[in-house]
């Protein structure tokens, strides 16, 4: 008789660990990785937008306030669709847990970033200096700033595509990665004209 028992203790921790990660229906559960990706991918890019204004009302360069509209557009466009899964999924806006820890034990964080923080993301002093600066020296910091915010959100995406197999969720990874990786390209090009540099990349080397 104790066999079979064992077979039903087993099934039975099998489905709450199913429903913690899945949630009740088959969809993600408060501590899976797409919730965890979902929350922290529109805070990550609602800093990216609030920049995006910065810089925007900063600069007349028609490259620069290109870009600031672009980024506007997509990444306020994307965290309205996070935010829409959290809502389809039943799910908090926000959480008590900590920035990332749905990465946890999967070496999230790059050598710059702290952990239980998003990679990243610019500072409070940084944003301060970015409102204040005025004309290239706006230009140059905000390309800087965004080219490595934007290689945070590229780490975060590969770091769900290890985790996840839903598609709408890794639909969504990968045109953050493709997306954010041809507008680093553009925006070091950006830099290099105005004699400037990137910050030193968080990204790990391939």
């Amino acid at each position: 008789m104790r066999k079979p028992l064992l077979v039903v203790c087993g099934v039975l921790v099998l489905a709450v660990a199913a429903f913690v990660l899945f949630g009740p229906k088959g969809t993600p559960g408060d501590n899976s990785p797409e919730a965890g990706f979902a929350r922290d991918m529109a805070t990550h890019h609602a800093q990216a937008v609030d920049m995006a204004f910065i810089i925007r009302d900063r600069s007349s360069a028609p490259e620069i306030r290109n870009l600031a509209f672009d980024i506007i557009n997509t990444q306020a466009n994307q965290r309205g669709m996070f935010q829409g899964w959290l809502q389809q999924w039943e799910l908090t806006q926000a959480t008590d847990q900590r920035p990332m820890a749905w990465m946890s034990g999967h070496g999230h964080a790059g050598a710059k970033t702290a952990p239980g923080s998003m990679p990243g993301m610019a500072t409070p002093e940084e944003l301060t200096k970015l409102k204040q600066a005025q004309g290239q020296a706006a230009e140059v910091l905000f390309l800087q700033l965004m080219i490595r915010h934007h290689e945070g959100g590229v780490q975060m995406a590969d770091g769900l595509l290890k985790l996840s197999t839903r598609d709408e969720v890794v639909n969504m990874a990968r045109n953050i990665v493709e997306g954010q990786s041809g507008e680093i390209k553009l925006m070091t090009d950006l830099l290099k004209f105005r004699g400037a540099q990137p910050y030193p990349s968080i990204l790990k080397p391939q």
